[in-house]
């Protein structure tokens, strides 16, 4: 038995492959490239290993991919939007900590992908494809804590957080950059609860450990590319990421639920 296979998770091939790819798909996302990409992850991840031990793989890596994300986007961010969307997910990621044992991860992947493909809709029906909105502290309030407890409970706060953030229309790099602070918020909050679930282990820190190298550089690949793109473009590729991650979270919980 090798060391890699003793001290990490990763003891054949095919499992680094995983890996390999689960992080530099979740990494080209969190640099700012769509939220489909980042979907993927415990997915391609749960291929080789248990889905909750892929998900807690990746939060150590989210997090320095957070950190990476916020020294690349530094400066640019809506406080608004931080303001309405941040003291929800909060409540949202309680709710989810309390509900986490007798909460269906499957339906309500199911709801939230049915959620996203309607706001998808509604907006692709509506005349020049709708027109901007203005901030709602209601309205952010209860997108806030729909984002938090779903990112708790099944990993999936990017459509509710969009719900609420594409219809502002900021700049794209206002936009990516809240994102980023939202979800990097978000990510360290989550931290606490998982770890009083037992989620961390020294084989798993290790694991996450070996991948930062390859989670910064494809953060900083994504943040590179949205650098350089305008919003004519930038716009419609999110409604794009929204629909395709629409559709894998109905799949994902359609699936689950029929096959459980």
């Amino acid at each position: 038995m090798t060391l890699l296979e003793q001290m990490t998770l990763f003891d054949d091939w095919p499992t680094l492959a995983a890996a390999l790819t689960a992080v530099f798909l979740v990494g080209l996302s969190k640099g700012g490239l769509g939220g489909a990409f980042a979907l993927l992850g415990v997915p391609i991840l749960a291929l080789v290993m248990p889905p909750v031990q892929a998900a807690a793989l990746l939060l150590p890596i989210l997090l320095m991919m957070d950190g990476v994300s916020l020294w690349t986007w530094r400066g640019w961010f809506d406080r608004a939007t931080l303001v309405h969307l941040l003291p929800g997910a909060v409540l949202g990621i309680a709710i989810g900590g309390m509900a986490a044992a007798f909460t269906s991860e499957a339906l309500v992947r199911l709801i939230v992908g049915v959620v996203a493909l309607g706001f998808v809709a509604r907006m692709a029906l509506a005349p020049s494809g709708g027109t901007a909105q203005g901030q709602g502290r209601v309205r952010g309030g209860f997108w806030g804590t729909v984002a938090g407890f779903t990112s708790f409970v099944a990993h999936a706060g990017g459509p509710p957080f969009q719900v609420y953030v594409l219809p502002l229309r900021l700049d794209p790099k206002i936009y990516t950059g809240t994102s980023v602070i939202f979800f990097a918020v978000v990510n360290a909050i989550k931290v606490v609860p998982y770890a009083a679930l037992g989620q961390f282990d020294r084989v798993t820190l290790v694991s996450a450990a070996l991948m930062l190298p390859l989670a910064v550089v494809a953060t900083l690949m994504g943040a590179a590319v949205v650098k350089r793109m305008r919003a004519e473009v930038f716009y419609p590729l999110m409604y794009v990421m929204v629909t395709l991650v629409g559709l894998k979270l109905v799949w994902d919980g359609v699936s689950a639920l029929i096959i459980g």
